[in-house]
Order: structure tokens, then sequence, then C-alpha cells
């Protein structure tokens, strides 16, 4: 087999890998509180504790896992490794539901579903190089988004018909679908050096620079400041939205929620596309400071109205943000690195940054609400991105490099691959 039919293959596989993993690295994701809740009957305390206790592990462990994907030459044996942890410790919920065994499940569950991100990345441009990185990875978001969306209203579905506990049973076919999927990427397709953003086209003489680099390098540290501020103000928006809708009318407003995070999901498709197709073109950082820029936009527009309506179709602005910077983050990561060897570990050091943001969001929102009203919180929340804005726009460098050519082939025709 030729190698541009190892990386046809590979594509295909990504594509049908971002589908189904859509909804394992997130494991129960949302319904574990609605299962705890409704099937366990725990207070909100517990609950809360519980998805605290995981989100704090998913934290610790996001840096060593993105080191780990640099390191290790088995990407596809510690993904698929990964994912029956994720799954095996979702399907162990029914079977031991006390506080230490959940708090523990979810905790492993969240500290292994940390390894997907940087390891997707790491197999794009261990596979297409910096030439084609940003088509594939606008590709991988869009079947990550679609596969969110499909199981988000299988999930929505099935749970009407069946109960809450119907989504362990739709976590595991996806699982078993996702490891097929991991398995199907050929490994001869992965250039293990290049996937950790070592990029010279003829040898392999570069050493990986020194973890330092993650300190030093100005641009990734403006980089990670925006990001956390990016997640410090979009966080908390769709909790807020949702608490005003269920106050309204609580069976109501659980119905639009789901609505609205399959509607989010489905506008983050063509957005995660335009970022794929055009951002070698219009650039890199154009696209972030868009994605930062419609944070203080919406959250004006949620102070305007309480119609349900309303609120649901101003939520579709987030499909616009997060499906812009979903698809970046990892483009400008690569540039920031390039030829450091360092990739995966600065996509685990940034998404550490970007998640503590994203826990204080809902404290800070909290506290506001509280104080001065949910109009207030929105406002707040806007500006903390405004901010973020203006520190994109004034101190992070456009990171867009000149295209190199993929090892062995041309630019052109590794685009070309990458979007089979």
């Amino acid at each position: 087999m030729s190698d541009n039919d190892d990386k046809a293959r590979a594509g295909r596989a990504l594509d049908a890998a971002n589908f189904f993993l859509a909804d394992v690295r997130d494991g129960l994701g949302p319904y574990l509180a609605v299962y705890l809740l409704t099937e366990q009957h725990w207070d909100e305390a517990r609950i809360g504790l519980v998805m605290s206790i995981a989100t704090v592990a998913g934290i610790v462990a996001q840096t060593p896992a993105g080191a780990l994907v640099d390191a290790t030459r088995a990407k596809r044996m510690v993904m698929v490794v990964a994912a029956v942890m994720v799954t095996l410790a979702s399907l162990s919920l029914p079977l031991f539901p006390t506080f230490l065994p959940v708090a523990i499940s979810q905790g492993v569950a969240q500290a292994a579903a940390v390894i997907f991100p940087p390891a997707i990345a790491a197999v794009s441009l261990g596979t297409f190089g910096h030439a084609a990185f940003t088509r594939r990875i606008g590709r991988n978001e869009t079947f990550n988004h679609a596969g969110n969306a499909v199981a988000a209203a299988l999930a929505g579905l099935s749970a009407y018909w069946f109960g809450p506990t119907v989504v362990f049973y739709l976590l595991g076919a996806m699982a078993i679908a996702s490891l097929v999927s991991i398995l199907a990427i050929p490994e001869r397709a992965i250039d293990h050096e290049l996937a950790r953003g070592l990029d010279n086209v003829d040898t392999h003489s570069e050493q990986p620079s020194g973890l330092a680099v993650l300190l030093t390098c100005r641009p990734l540290l403006v980089f990670a400041i925006c990001t956390a501020l990016f997640h410090l103000s979009n966080a908390a928006m769709l909790p807020l939205v949702g608490q005003k809708l269920a106050l309204q009318d609580k069976n109501l407003g659980t119905s639009l929620m789901s609505a609205c995070i399959v509607a989010a999901q489905l506008v983050m498709v063509p957005f995660a596309m335009l970022v794929g197709a055009k951002a070698d073109r219009w650039g890199h950082k154009r696209f972030f400071l868009a994605a930062l820029l419609i944070l203080p936009i919406r959250a004006a527009l949620y102070t305007l109205s309480d119609n349900p309506f309303w609120l649901v179709g101003v939520q579709l602005f987030d499909g616009v943000g997060a499906g812009i910077f979903g698809a970046i983050f990892p483009v400008i990561v690569a540039d920031l690195m390039r030829n450091t060897g360092r990739f995966n570990v600065a996509q685990g050091a940034v998404i550490t940054a970007q998640s503590i943001g994203a826990a204080l969001s809902t404290t800070l929102a909290g506290f506001v609400v509280v104080g001065a009203g949910y109009s207030a919180a929105f406002i707040t929340l806007g500006a903390v991105a405004a901010i973020g804005a203006v520190v994109c726009l004034l101190a992070l460098p456009e990171t867009r490099h000149a295209p190199l050519p993929a090892r062995g082939k041309t630019a052109a025709s590794a685009s070309a691959i990458a979007a089979e």
C-alpha cells in the first residue's frame, strides 16, 4: 500500500474517530448530574462535589497527558486505553452508586479523557504535516461537533422513552465504534517526530526543546492567558441560560436546553469547516480574535429579553465562538511550538489554563447573580472576554507560518489527502 493510500485511509479513520469520540471523551458529561439526581436520589451538594473532584482530576492530568503524547510512539494504543478507562469508569456507576466509588470513577474518567485532544491533534500533525494541518483540524472539529449533536439527540430521545440509564448503553456503543476507528488508523502513516512538532523535511536531526520553552515562549503565555479568559467568560453562559429557562418552566426549560445544545453543535460544524478552509489564508490570529469578540455580543444580547426562544436563539452564537475556537486552538499551538518538539505538552499546558478559567467561571457568575442579578452576570462575563480580545489584539502576534512541504510530497498534495 502506498504512502498516499495510508494517509487517505488515516484521514477516513480520523473522521470516524472524531465522530464517535465526541461522546466518549466526555463520559456521562451533563447526564451524570441527571442520573445521580433522578435515579440515585443524591442531593445537589454531593453531585456538585463529585463533579468538582472530576474537574480537578482533569486539570491535574492535562499537562502530563500532553507530555505522554509527545513521548510515546504508541499514540493509538494510548487513545484505546483511555477510551476503555472512560467507558469502564462510567459503566461502573450503576454497580457502585455510593459517594466514594463514584468520585473515584469520575476522577479516573476525567483524567483519562484529557488524552484525546492532544493525541488526535498529534496524530493529525504526524500524518498530514503542517502544510495540511489547519484543514485537517477543521475537518476533525466538523466530525466532532456532528458526533456531539447526534449523540445528544439520541440521548435526549432515548432518555425520554427509556429513562436516563439509556445513556450508559449509548456510551458503550460509541466506545466500541471509537476503538475500531482508532485502530483503523495505519500506524505506519504517523511520523512521530513530526507529531510532536519537529518539522525538518529531510531529517530527524532536531532534538526537542527543554520544557522551559513553555515559560519562555512569550506568545504561548499570551495565548494561554487569552484562552483562560475565553473560558472564564464562556463556561458559565450556558448554565446561566439553563437556570433562566428552568425558572420560567422546569419541564419546558429542560427540553429547550437539550435543543439548545444540539443546535449549537450543528452551528459549530460550518464554522469549524470555515477555519479549516480559510484560516491559512486569512490569518490564525484573526479567527481567534473573532471567537473572543463574539462573547461580549452574545452576553449583551442575553440581557435584552427573558423570552425562552430569544435565549435559545442567542445561544446559537455559542456555536460560532466555540466552533472557531475548537478548530483554531491546536493550529495556533502548533504554530508557536513548531520545531520545538513540545507541541503536545504545550497543548496540555494551555488546556490546563483554560480549564482553570472554566472552573472559575461558574463561581464568578454565581456570586454576581446573587449580588446583582442575571443581567449583571452576563455583562461581567462579556467584559472578561472583551479584556481577552484586547490582550489578543495588542500582545499576540500573527502565528501563521509560510507553508512547508509535507515530508516526501508537496503541500498541495498533502492538502488534498487531508481533505479526502
